[in-house]
């Protein structure tokens, strides 16, 4: 199949609109079943069914079998930051920047865009990085520096474990609300798994976003993350 064809396959697939909702949903990082699925695209669970049989030859999904229950996730890194890609394309009208007032304002707030944390949070967090040069952000990639080594390391996360993997070790994502950069990669994975094993940030059920704690601002201020300052929470409601 040629690359022409290959990327119109994708695009049918990713372009159907349960089928979208099933990506979007499972951008949390987390494997959901057929019947869990099937709520959040609003379809019966044949056609769920049938859906995730598309998606599944058409490796943007993995189905894993536990018992009497399949689950399933996508497939990689990689299907996700396409997908947030693509996010970031549809909400840009062509009239200049976009209101955002169809995205709940906890999903803009902080949210997991797969495995790294992503929204204001996430940006938030690039911002202080970048700022101390902690990380370098380059075309395609990032590196950590040694004083960010440090940094990091002392704030609990697993470098080495990080290194050890065969995704990319650090790079950047522009992120579809705020239009900057958050931490994604097996660095932003660590961080992320870090924030919640701390209870930095919780989740919030049945979304992908993310509940910064108290004890996660606190944190947050003494790292530098000026947006964090206050304890003030900013966020009411969830997506």
């Amino acid at each position: 199949m040629s690359d022409t064809n290959m990327l119109s396959t994708v695009a049918g697939l990713v372009g159907e609109p349960a089928r979208t909702r099933i990506l979007t949903a499972l951008l949390t990082g987390r494997a959901l079943t057929a019947k869990e699925l099937a709520y959040f695209a609003g379809v019966t669970a044949a056609t769920a069914s049938s859906h995730l049989s598309r998606l599944v030859g058409g490796n943007l999904l993995t189905m894993e079998k536990q018992g009497r229950y399949h689950y399933f996730r996508l497939r990689s890194a990689d299907v996700a930051r396409a997908i947030e890609g693509l996010m970031t394309v549809a909400t840009v009208p062509s009239n200049g920047w976009p209101p955002h007032h169809h995205v709940a304002p906890a999903l803009r707030e902080a949210r997991m865009c797969y495995d790294h944390m992503a929204g204001r949070l996430g940006v938030a967090v690039c911002d202080m990085l970048l700022r101390r040069r902690h990380v370098v952000l380059v075309d395609g990639g990032g590196e950590v520096t040694p004083t960010g080594e440090r940094f990091l390391t002392g704030l609990g996360v697993d470098l080495p474990k990080a290194r050890s993997g065969k995704r990319h070790y650090c790079r950047g994502c522009i992120d579809w609300t705020e239009r900057r950069h958050h931490i994604s990669g097996a660095v932003g994975a660590a961080l992320a798994e870090t924030f919640l094993a701390r209870r930095l940030v919780e989740r919030i059920s049945d979304s992908r976003a993310l509940a910064v704690t108290p004890l996660g601002r606190k944190t947050l201020a003494a790292m530098g993350v000026v947006e964090y300052g206050s304890a003030a929470p900013r966020v009411a409601g969830a997506g």
